[in-house]
């Protein structure tokens, strides 16, 4: 498969763009936008292939942020637009002839919007569907075909792509370690258990029900202490995930922690799950009365299982 690194390049809003034959009004916000379902297959129905001519969507496109313009449009007096996103940024003076921007709505170029309907910029993942540009947005916030970020936490890698090339990238990229199968049993050893500057110890990948998930450990500051979580997430959409379980045991000295819990979805970042203390929780004391007790080394081990509820 070929990367997917780059989704900047080009301009994906304009991609194959139609018109229909009427014009209506633009909505006046988000409130009024399109509900459509997501990936609907009758949006996919053919339409008139009648391409938009480069200029028009020159016309759609900011200035500023170079990205497709949404309701309130503004114009100077020259008749030069800008989104409103964009707006405060300019000072109130046109980008294009310096101008005062002033308050004028560019309501002609809001309907001529209005008439369009386009892909989903994530048609090469496999969306089939066809929007109208008012609703286009708020589909791609949500479309199922849309690329994951890469769920390696132990830099601010910035790859995204589909779920076969980010396994792929996790193991050739970031020497993740493999693994089939539905249960796991790992032992994390650190020198000085007082030490937190490199937070992500692990990340393990399991291949099991024919999905993909990720394992991690690591450490983090709460108050003055370093605190140990474990949890895992599910390659794929939240819909999914909640199809499965899976349960953590750490322990040591003749005690154990335990946890059960639903595997949370690599769209949300492991930062947003650790923050959320949604796994297993290991407190210093713990840890280190699980590690021999002599407060010199940190050695845990945490076993695992997933498992598919019926």
């Amino acid at each position: 498969m070929t990367s997917q690194t780059n989704m900047a390049s080009g301009n994906p809003f304009f991609d194959d763009v139609r018109i229909k034959p009427e014009v209506i009004d633009p909505p006046q916000n988000e409130d009024m936008m399109d509900t459509e379902t997501l990936n609907d297959p009758t949006q996919t129905a053919i339409k008139p292939n009648l391409t938009v001519s480069s200029s028009v969507r020159e016309l759609l496109e900011c200035p500023v942020c170079l990205n497709a313009m949404y309701p309130p449009i503004h114009q100077c007096s020259n008749g030069h637009t800008l989104c409103s996103g964009c707006k405060p940024k300019v000072h109130n003076r046109c980008p294009t002839c310096r101008h005062e921007l002033g308050n004028i709505r560019c309501l002609a170029l809001e309907k001529v919007a209005a008439s369009l309907e386009l892909p989903c910029k994530y048609q090469s993942f496999g969306c089939i569907g066809i929007y109208p540009y008012y609703s286009k947005l708020k589909h791609e916030s949500q479309c199922s075909y849309r690329p994951y970020n890469c769920p390696y936490a132990g830099s601010e890698c910035t790859v995204i792509g589909d779920i076969p090339y980010l396994v792929a990238h996790l193991k050739d990229d970031h020497k993740v370690d493999m693994h089939n199968g539905c249960t796991f049993n790992h032992r994390y050893v650190k020198s000085n258990p007082h030490e937190v500057e490199n937070a992500t110890w692990m990340l393990t990948v399991f291949s099991c029900f024919g999905q993909y998930f990720c394992l991690h450990f690591e450490a983090f500051q709460l108050g003055v202490a370093p605190v140990y979580i474990a949890f895992l997430r599910f390659m794929g959409d939240d819909n999914e995930a909640k199809n499965y379980s899976y349960s953590l045991e750490v322990g040591g000295n003749g005690r154990k922690l335990t946890w059960q819990g639903v595997p949370r979805s690599i769209r949300d970042s492991h930062r947003k799950v650790r923050d959320s203390f949604d796994g297993l929780i290991i407190q210093r004391s713990m840890a280190l009365f699980f590690s021999g007790g002599d407060r010199k080394e940190l050695k845990l081990r945490v076993t695992g299982r997933i498992w598919k509820e019926q």
